[in-house]
């Protein structure tokens, strides 16, 4: 396969079949410099040169009734991690001030558990309308579980820009991951952030076991769901889970993955995200070539890397951060090809 070639069949408008899509899965180690390469192609055309930083706060830890095989913060873990309620309105907002200076594009507010209470709905919204009088072009992304078109309406009200709730895994494997809920249930949540006005962002977990037909089925879906932001997290595995022996990817492997979420969604800001450090290891700057979007400092309960070797390693490749996470919205870059 000529990657390039197939890059540019992209940006005049092909869309990959799975049998194509299941072929940057399969292609050969020594060919990962021209399926970067390719993908880039697509990168650039879309985003140029630049990168979207974005930053977690853990807003709510553990306490989670929901057996996610890969979650620290599951019910069933044995994992020995912060637990603690939604912090409090006020930590929410600094959080989000110190982001803005240390040039954070997207703040997001993430809390666990299986879907939030009327009252912690209203917590968040009154820190996010505080946020939005106060700081200028950061975009707020809450992760809160399902929650109904009802509370969609009233985040999207408070000036909520995006919500994430990833699929994590395709819906053949999704009973190998997580039986307190429903592939399903994931889908409605997206679909009523959608009917409210709020951009999805929704992504996987890579890494859980699962087929490359289940990787290509995970592109797929995001497709069909359009989702603006996809997160691609690879498997961190953690003492205390269902997955704690899982460590199935290899630093090309997250490449070939990453790529082929390029192709299939060539438009749409792909996130390296949780799982890069561990993964991608010195690899980290390629996967830059391919994703626009990064996560800056700790995860949920996994640390990051110091966000000077992330700006260091930005710098390096001669890309520049996006400040105004609002600027590309609309804008197309004009290929180079």
């Amino acid at each position: 396969m000529n990657w390039t070639e197939l890059a540019r069949k992209v940006l005049d408008g092909y869309s990959l079949s799975k049998a194509e899509a299941k072929e940057i899965l399969l292609a050969k180690d020594d060919d990962i410099l021209s399926l970067v390469n390719g993908a880039y192609e697509i990168r650039r055309n879309y985003y140029g040169k630049k990168v979207k930083l974005n930053l977690i706060i853990n807003a709510k830890s553990g306490l989670c009734p929901e057996d996610c095989g890969y979650c620290s913060q599951s019910i069933k873990a044995t994992t020995e991690i912060e637990r603690y309620p939604l912090i409090s309105k006020q930590t929410i907002v600094e959080g989000a001030k110190e982001a803005k200076k240390n040039k954070i594009g997207t703040y997001c507010i993430v809390m666990s558990g299986r879907k939030p209470t009327n009252n912690e709905v209203d917590t968040v919204i009154s820190a996010v309308q505080e946020i939005k009088s106060e700081v200028d072009q950061i975009k707020i992304c809450a992760c809160m579980g399902l929650v109904s078109e009802e509370q969609a309406i009233k985040l999207k009200e408070a000036g909520v820009d995006r919500f994430n709730h990833n699929i994590n895994t395709s819906s053949n494997h999704h009973t190998n991951i997580t039986t307190t809920h429903d592939y399903d249930d994931r889908v409605t949540t997206i679909e009523n952030v959608k009917k409210a006005g709020i951009s999805p962002c929704s992504g996987v977990i890579c890494g859980m076991g699962e087929t490359d037909a289940d990787i290509v089925e995970m592109a797929f879906a995001l497709k069909e769901l359009d989702a603006d932001s996809i997160p691609v997290n690879f498997l961190h595995p953690i003492k205390g889970t269902k997955l704690e022996g899982m460590d199935d990817l290899t630093p090309i492997r997250c490449l070939k993955i990453l790529s082929l979420f390029r192709f299939i969604n060539p438009t749409k800001e792909i996130r390296v995200s949780g799982g890069r450090e561990f993964n991608l290891r010195s690899f980290q700057n390629l996967g830059l070539f391919i994703a626009n979007s990064i996560f800056v400092g700790d995860y949920l309960t996994t640390a990051g890397q110091g966000s000077n070797e992330d700006l260091q390693l930005i710098q390096d490749l001669g890309f520049e951060i996006e400040e105004n996470p609002f600027e590309t919205e609309s804008q197309t870059f004009v290929s180079t090809l």
